[in-house]
C-alpha cells in the first residue's frame, strides 16, 4: 500500500511539478541506493526515508525542493552544505538537478543512514 502511495505522490508531482519531479526522483534513487531495507512513506507532505529509523525526507515547496535529515544538527558537514538553526533538523536547498552533485546529495545521505542505523 505504501508504494502505491509513494509512486501517485511521484506521479501527481511529473504531471504538475516537471522541475521538482527531476530533482525529487533522483534524490529518491540516491536514497534508495544508500543500502539495503530503506522504507519509504508519504509523511508531512512528502516522501520520508527510514532504515532502523527516519534519516531524511524530501520535500516539495513552491519555488523549491528541500531535502531535509531528521538528525542533521549532529551530522558532519565537511561540506558547508547543511542550512538551519533547530536544535535537530538540517535541511539542502535544491533549486536545480545540478545542486545534487553541487551540494554533494550523495554524500549527506550516506551520513544520514550510517548514523540512523548506528
Amino acid at each position: 500500500m505504501t508504494g502505491n502511495r509513494v509512486q501517485a505522490f511521484l506521479d501527481e508531482m511529473r504531471d504538475h511539478r516537471a522541475d521538482h519531479f527531476a530533482i525529487v526522483s533522483r534524490v529518491h534513487e540516491i536514497v534508495q541506493q544508500s543500502g539495503p531495507a530503506v522504507s519509504e512513506e508519504i509523511k508531512y507532505g512528502g516522501l520520508l526515508f527510514s532504515s532502523r529509523s527516519a534519516f531524511c525526507g524530501v520535500f516539495s515547496y513552491a519555488g523549491h525542493v528541500t531535502l531535509e535529515f531528521s538528525a542533521g544538527a549532529s551530522l558532519p558537514d565537511p561540506h558547508g552544505v547543511l542550512l538551519g538553526q533547530g536544535k535537530l533538523r538540517r535541511h539542502i536547498k535544491l533549486l536545480a538537478l545540478s545542486d545534487i552533485d553541487d551540494r554533494h546529495v550523495a554524500d549527506c545521505v550516506a551520513l544520514a543512514r550510517q548514523a540512523a542505523d548506528a
